[in-house]
């Protein structure tokens, strides 16, 4: 293995983390906004408030994508392990 296909295995690699955990980390950055847009309007302090409605839609992105993310996964080890015999030599 050249060194060009290791760093080209690990830029996928990557690139596969930053694509499948967007989604989530979106969505719990928006959610997080939103809730403390909501607190610091209402003078409510409470810490616990974020953690639920995060957790939910965290829960619920996860139940729409999750397929998606498992099927994109799935394509990429599928890949990496097609590239095994070329490797060895």
């Amino acid at each position: 293995m050249s060194v060009g296909q290791a760093v080209s295995i690990m830029r996928g690699g990557i690139f596969e983390i930053l694509l499948l955990s967007a989604p989530v980390l979106i969505v719990a950055m928006v959610v997080g906004l939103i809730i403390s847009i909501l607190q610091a309007t209402t003078s409510i302090q409470e810490q616990t408030l974020t953690f639920v409605p995060k957790i939910a839609a965290i829960m619920l992105v996860l139940a729409f994508l999750g397929s998606w993310m498992f099927a994109h996964l799935a394509n990429y080890t599928r890949a990496l392990f097609s590239m095994i015999p070329s490797m060895a030599k």
